[in-house]
């Protein structure tokens, strides 16, 4: 009797740690910690906290981390998108088509016709791979500085400009590899649109 009695006070003794170990780390990890980040978050970082969105007149026009799909003569064009529809943040992802897939092979076939006929490029011409394959997320705002260079006559025809005023446009807004060795030299498709929108 004396031990039953002794087991059901260390059990009771147990379950309240149990219970008071719960809650303790409920609160803390599902209330203090994420309100501390949060704040911290909107203190520290706040454009980036809010999704890096870009206002231009008082209201959103994109997010400088998500591509948008371009298509006009007069404009930048993004990497090919898979992401739903095409550039659907809702549905980011790959087409998850293989190197052996004859729809890929297909699909990546008319996305170089079709660059080389809108950039009066020569059938011959190398094409860089991010101008005709989609990004793993299907929303990579980048595209090479080799693909930039490559639309400057097109852009500028159909805008009025020079090739060096596009040039130069492309290099103000050119990216290095972050800390110098991780990445590769990029340039913002929807920035560098922008910019060249607020040109005269």
């Amino acid at each position: 009797m004396r031990i039953g009695l002794v087991i059901m006070k260390n059990l009771l003794t147990e379950l309240r740690i149990s219970l008071v170990a719960t809650l303790s780390l409920a609160v803390i990890l599902c209330g203090f910690y994420p309100a501390l980040v949060w704040i911290m978050a909107q203190g520290i970082f706040h454009n980036e906290a809010n999704g890096s969105l870009i206002i231009k007149s008082g209201r959103v026009v994109g997010s400088r981390l998500l591509a948008q799909g371009f298509t006009g003569a007069r404009y930048f064009h993004p990497r090919p998108s898979a992401a739903g529809s095409g550039y659907d943040a809702a549905n980011s992802g790959g087409s998850n088509l293989g190197p052996l897939s004859k729809k890929l092979m297909d699909d990546i076939g008319q996305r170089i016709h079709d660059y080389r006929n809108e950039n009066r490029l020569s059938p011959d011409y190398t094409i860089p791979a991010d101008a005709v394959t989609a990004s793993g997320s299907g929303l990579d705002p980048h595209i090479s500085p080799e693909n930039a260079f490559l639309q400057v006559s097109r852009v500028a025809r159909a805008r009025g400009l020079s090739v060096e005023a596009v040039h130069s446009k492309i290099m103000t807004r050119m990216e290095g590899r972050f800390l110098g060795i991780f990445g590769e030299p990029r340039v913002n498709v929807l920035l560098l649109n922008l910019d060249l929108d607020g040109s005269k």
